[in-house]
């Protein structure tokens, strides 16, 4: 049935019994793309009869279609004439993991990070009202997306304005871990009552087939009266409340019955609608279904029993959340945060062995991030686990409410640096930028398991204000010399030098050490300093100084963007001496997807590529 779908337009010609063969064929199509290629599996599975009902019933080249979060689409995809480069699925020049607006038009907004579909809906909505356009617009949000507050920001400001919009929440009672708070358990228990649907659809008949003229002054009473009756039956619905007309909540997994209801509100419903649809995360995958927090998203992976390919050794979330767990066992201060990621940021087991101890907030790092200075305040020691580029969300939180007040809450950046097939809205390499211009907050990077975990046993007792420690994805690497210990602001010299420097900061000091072992075979005559900064801030200023009498040049290598980086930080130090600093790190661009070699080839940060740059400088 897959292979007859060349447009949109042929799902809208299938019977209904097609379109069951069709979910079948798609589900087929997306577990054997991501066996090789990994992916996000469990939620684009979860949602595949969802899109085949939407494109059963609206045209997405007339209908804008926004997706939230935006690793459900990937049926959408497909139906959306990307089927035959679907094995390219988050490679380099393939089709990405995300909805992107230059991929394909079918891409209504380009969609990374959670919790925005209304708002660019809402947005979407104006502009084509006021351009005369035909069309809806839909806002397909779920996966847990709807924890953020900016869902509630835009759900509120679209019940104002009433205007016509559909926003579908896909409640799979999961987001990337178990979603938590009242709002998803309300969701869970709303009755699924034929008597409030019925009544529902009467009142607002009632009020739609009324005399023009009589309508405006009557319009209040009758959604007085709707009111009333929703209360009695479901008390409280909070979207009705915040003026938007609730459908629901419906099978997800049922397409005749989506196609049914979708037919009915564009026919019969005006202003905003929000419409339930409930489905299983994972659906027609055992694997995914049974386990749907490690199939989120994961890398290639045996079809037959859902085990992953290749994995070796611990990786860097999993040595965080072991060190957290032994700090705790001897601090009972120690409060573990993150938001919906207690799977990604290894917090399992500290949500076990402590789970009075624990919270994860939901797709909510603003929250996270004041929750952890009112903890902090109190004399408690908060830990927050988020990944870098989703910690970006919370900048104002991070300045007003924590570095400004000194409170000593532990920032925990897991994915810093290129995180490979995810791609530009993924990468963590903002964070030493942004997080360097905050007074009274301090910056540690590690380079290796171990001096990740003596960071964290350093920032358990640093209380002097908020310390951030970012980390890369994958598989942490382990040193087998003994490390210096832990000082604020203290580099570790590896080998002391006269003329030249090598600065790494956090992994690209193993690109340090491979350039330096180059260097002595390729320049026995020159002896550089190699160094392992550790620290973005405060740095090294006594070493500095003393570098500053004795060197003429200084490599810089960092894993995070140029501007505003570790590089710059060090070039301003030097800005009125005479000595050289060359830096290598991400360019001021937006890095696509693809493995991590490939994207540190193109952008020319593989160790060669920068020993060749050095090389051509030093001679």
């Amino acid at each position: 049935m897959l292979e007859k779908i060349k447009t949109p337009d042929d799902v809208q010609n299938l019977s209904l019994s097609e379109l069951l063969e069709l979910a079948r064929d798609v589900r087929k199509r997306i577990i054997e793309v991501t066996a090789k290629n990994g992916g996000h599996v469990a939620p684009s599975l979860g949602a595949t009869d969802l899109t085949i009902a939407l494109l059963k019933v609206f045209d997405p080249r007339i209908d804008k279609i926004v997706w939230d979060v935006g690793h459900q689409s990937y049926a959408y995809k497909i139906l959306t004439e990307r089927n035959e480069r679907f094995d390219t699925l988050r490679q380099l020049n393939g089709i990405s993991g995300f909805n992107n607006t230059f991929e394909s038009i079918y891409d209504a907004f380009g969609v990374g990070h959670a919790s925005t579909s209304i708002s660019a809906t809402l947005g979407i909505t104006i502009a084509r009202e006021m351009k005369n356009e035909k069309g809806q617009n839909i806002a397909v949000i779920g996966d847990g997306a709807l924890t953020g507050g900016m869902s509630f920001e835009a759900l509120n400001h679209a019940g104002h304005l009433q205007r016509d919009m559909i926003v579908i929440l896909n409640d799979n009672n999961m987001s990337i871990s178990k979603s938590v708070g009242a709002l998803q358990a309300y969701l869970t228990n709303i009755l699924v009552s034929r008597s409030y649907n019925t009544i529902k659809n009467v009142v607002w008949d009632f009020v739609q087939h009324l005399p023009h003229r009589i309508r405006r002054r009557t319009i209040l009473s009758a959604r007085k009266i709707e009111e009333n009756l929703i209360s009695s039956l479901a008390p409280n619905i909070i979207f009705e409340d915040l003026g938007f007309k609730y459908v629901g909540p419906i099978d997800g997994h049922n397409i005749p019955r989506m196609v049914r209801i979708f037919k009915k509100v564009v026919r019969n419903m005006n202003g905003p609608i929000l419409i339930h649809i409930v489905t299983t995360k994972g659906k027609g995958y055992e694997p995914a279904e049974d386990d749907a927090p490690r199939f989120h998203g994961l890398g290639p992976y045996e079809i037959e029993s859902g085990k992953c390919r290749g994995k070796n050794g611990k990786s860097y979330s999993q040595v965080f959340g072991e060190k957290l767990c032994d700090l705790a066992e001897k601090n009972d201060k120690i409060i573990a945060i993150t938001a919906a990621m207690a799977d990604g940021t290894g917090l399992v087991d500290f949500a076990e062995k402590f789970p009075k101890r624990f919270f994860d907030v939901g797709i909510a790092e603003q929250h996270a991030v004041t929750f952890a200075g009112g903890l902090a305040i109190q004399g408690m020691k908060p830990f927050v686990a988020i990944y870098s580029t989703f910690l970006q969300r919370a900048f104002d939180q991070i300045i007003h409410d924590i570095a400004l007040q000194k409170l000593p809450v532990v920032f925990c950046l897991d994915r810093a640096g290129l995180v490979g097939e995810d791609g530009a809205t993924h990468h963590g390499v903002f964070d030493l930028s942004y997080l360097s211009i905050v007074p009274n907050l301090a910056i540690l990077a590690p380079s290796d398991a171990e001096e990740l975990q003596m960071m964290l046993e350093f920032a358990a007792e640093y209380n002097e204000g908020p310390i951030a420690i970012r980390y890369p994805r994958g598989s942490a690497k382990s040193c087998k010399i003994e490390h210096k210990p832990i000082e604020l602001g203290k580099y570790d010299v590896r080998i002391k030098g006269n003329d030249i420097v090598l600065i790494g900061i956090g992994k690209s000091f193993e690109d340090a050490e491979a350039i330096f072992e180059k260097m002595k075979k390729d320049f026995p005559k020159i002896k550089p300093y190699l160094i392992n900064a550790r620290w973005m801030k405060p740095a090294d200023e006594k070493l500095l100084k003393e570098l500053e009498k004795s060197v003429t040049t200084i490599f810089t290598i960092e894993e995070n963007s140029l501007k505003g980086g570790f590089g710059e930080s060090i070039k301003s130090r030097f800005v009125n001496s005479n000595i050289r600093v060359h830096s290598f790190g991400i360019p001021d661009q937006f890095v696509t997807y693809g493995t991590t070699d490939e994207l540190k080839e193109i952008i020319e940060v593989t160790t060669d590529q920068i020993y060749e740059k050095i090389k051509k400088l030093l001679k």
